[in-house]
């Protein structure tokens, strides 16, 4: 893995893409309100033309980064070696909790949803572990706590399965 190289699921990549396409066209929308903006006229006192030029900026640098993020991206394909993609049931020894976390790159980490970064320090700690392993979690401000790991799924296990639709016969 190359130092600019990002691992995200292929939902995180889909929604790279779209997020592309959506700022594109949200551009596309800005040059028009620009040019309506600057046929107001005097362009020194036009708080319109002011707001669109900041939005336009808003959005290039959106462009930019997601575009830059899609460059070096790579899906995570299953054949990593590692807990990349899958989902870990962390047992919190101290405290006696089981979390349930998606390995994901850094991008898509998102704590709150219990999407953990590979490069988090609960991430490195299982990034490589099997079930039954005591894992030491070394915090960056130098605290320390064991976990036990659980759980390792491929999908996600509070996810509802979908129920099939069935036909009555007459």
């Amino acid at each position: 893995m190359s130092k600019n190289t990002v691992y995200v699921t292929q939902a995180g990549y889909d929604e790279l893409v779209e997020k592309l396409k959506r700022l594109k066209k949200e551009q596309t929308e800005n040059i028009i309100a620009l040019q309506e903006a600057r046929a107001q006229g005097d362009l020194s006192e036009n708080a319109d033309y002011d707001a669109a030029r900041n939005n336009q900026a808003r959005i290039a640098s959106e462009i930019k980064e997601t575009e830059q993020a899609l460059k070096v991206a790579v899906v995570i394909s299953g054949e990593e070696g590692n807990n990349l993609g899958k989902f870990v049931d962390v047992n919190f020894l101290d405290e006696g909790v089981v979390e349930t976390y998606h390995i994901v790159g850094t991008i898509e980490a998102d704590p709150l949803a219990q999407k953990i970064s590979d490069e988090s320090p609960l991430g490195k700690a299982i990034i490589h572990s099997k079930v039954g392993d005591r894992v030491l979690v070394k915090t960056e401000d130098g605290e320390q706590f064991e976990v036990k790991i659980e759980r390792i799924s491929e999908k996600d296990p509070t996810a509802v399965p979908e129920k099939k639709r069935t036909t009555k016969k007459k």
